[in-house]
């Protein structure tokens, strides 16, 4: 039972050794890859699920403080040794990020957004936030 459980959780940290996209949840134990994702469409995502509420994000027009700064996430990313991408849809969908900013709590963002947006909202909200 114990190796049936941690099937997943092994793949996902495989595909990411490998240079693969983890994007969570998997489905029937195998890394699903994400859909291409739009900014536009994300910018709704972000703002519906009021987003903007805890975070600063200039395309968004938010300055929240709650957490992290989210104009920040490319020098996040670099000190989580994680590609951009990768890092903010695992930091939306199974959070705690891999790296959290000093002074922000690991157990402050919602762990729902991984099954209460779709693989295609995440992917919007994703390239809306990685848009430079």
């Amino acid at each position: 039972m114990r190796v049936r459980l941690a099937l997943p959780g092994l793949v996902a940290l495989l595909a990411a050794g490998c240079g693969g996209t983890v994007v969570g949840p998997t489905e029937n134990g195998r890394v699903v890859t994400p859909p291409k994702g739009n900014p536009a469409a994300g910018k709704v995502v972000f703002l519906r699920n009021a987003c903007g509420g805890c975070h600063t994000f200039t395309p968004a027009g938010t300055t929240a403080k709650v957490g992290p700064d989210l104009d920040q996430l490319p020098d996040y990313a670099k000190k989580a040794n994680v590609p951009l991408e990768d890092y903010t849809r695992a930091a939306i969908v199974s959070p705690p990020a891999p790296y959290v900013p000093p002074g922000f709590p690991t157990n402050a963002m919602p762990t729902t957004y991984g099954t209460s947006l779709s693989a295609q909202q995440v992917s919007d909200l994703v390239a809306f936030l990685t848009e430079r």
